[in-house]
């Protein structure tokens, strides 16, 4: 396969001094945080519960629940068509890395976390919208997914990345409230008892033409289940410190905008449905505005449209079908 594709990585400290750069999709759960007169506020108190919740898991010689701190990265990729001079900011993730203040180190932690993506916005909020439009039922278009999979599979396969990242990247999202889930008598000592879904998810199989597979896990003082994407051996792979550092990230995140779910007052049972709608839970100190998150998702997938999928047709076409 010829290198009609490079890619470029920049990366800027999340914590309450955050502005997000001008070409940061503001659906982003970080950059979303950070606008606005509480921005500062909300941005200490995500940081705080992220800690708070470290080292809640991380409780084995840490008498004072104060032993570790996460200190978090955006990560920023740009894709550069070669030969247009053109770049585009295709994807951003999460880095964790953690400070033990107990023996002064700094350890790297997980890439991935919370995923980003301008043309995952266009696939789902531009391109499977229109193509509904003139369904009598709901369908997906022919090859939907298909390039976003492997843009990003080249992404985490290439040089840059493995310049940049000693390991494969670990993604953690919601549970879907389309679906049920049943919990099974598997436990691990982080990432807690698994859950199985009934059924598989439009999400799911976008993620598998990514590369990535997907398992179930409610931790400790959870509840309820988060999903985390991955490539090879979740369980094994990565150490405890690393898988603790996602958990406390993206519970923190899930707490923030999915409070109906995440800090529901009562924990998910043995057969768990997610409800949106859920009026028994409790709202964090954070301001967020969900609706305003939906609707940038249309912008900045036409942004995509505009500005990457229409110049670049196409070769896109050509390089998708490879």
């Amino acid at each position: 396969m010829s290198n009609d594709f490079t890619f470029s990585i920049k990366s800027i400290g999340f914590d309450e001094h955050y502005q997000p750069a001008d070409n940061t999709r503001l659906t982003t759960n970080f950059a979303n945080l950070a606008r606005g007169e509480s921005r500062q506020q909300n941005l200490r108190n995500a940081l705080r519960m992220i800690n708070n919740r470290f080292n809640a898991l991380a409780q084995w010689d840490n008498p004072s629940a104060d032993r570790y701190s996460v200190e978090l990265e955006i990560v920023s990729v740009d894709i550069n068509i070669e030969g247009s001079g053109h770049s585009f900011p295709s994807i951003e993730v999460l880095k964790t890395n953690i400070v033990d203040h107990k023996t002064n180190t700094r350890i790297e932690g997980i890439v991935g976390n919370n995923f980003s993506s301008y043309v995952r916005d266009y696939d789902f909020s531009v391109l499977l919208l229109e193509h509904n439009k003139q369904q009598a039922s709901f369908s997906v278009p022919a090859n939907f997914g298909e390039l976003h999979g492997k843009l990003f599979q080249r992404f985490v396969h290439s040089d840059t990345y493995k310049q940049h990242f000693s390991k494969l990247p670990v993604i953690c999202l919601s549970v879907s409230d389309a679906k049920v889930y049943y919990r099974t008598e598997n436990q691990h000592p982080v990432l807690g008892v698994e859950y199985l879904p009934n059924e598989s998810s439009l999400t799911e199989q976008y993620f598998k033409k990514m590369g990535l597979q997907v398992r179930y896990f409610m931790p400790a003082n959870s509840v309820a289940p988060l999903a985390f994407y991955f490539f090879g051996d979740l369980l094994n792979d990565y150490t405890n410190l690393e898988l603790i550092s996602t958990i406390s990230t993206m519970e923190t995140f899930q707490k923030i905008y999915r409070p109906e779910i995440y800090n529901a007052n009562a924990v998910a049972g043995k057969c768990y449905q997610p409800n949106l709608k859920n009026q028994d839970h409790s709202i964090t100190q954070i301001v967020y505005d969900r609706e305003e998150r939906s609707k940038l998702a249309v912008a900045q997938g036409k942004f995509a449209e505009e500005h990457f999928i229409k110049p670049h047709l196409a070769v896109l076409e050509q390089w998708s079908l490879r």
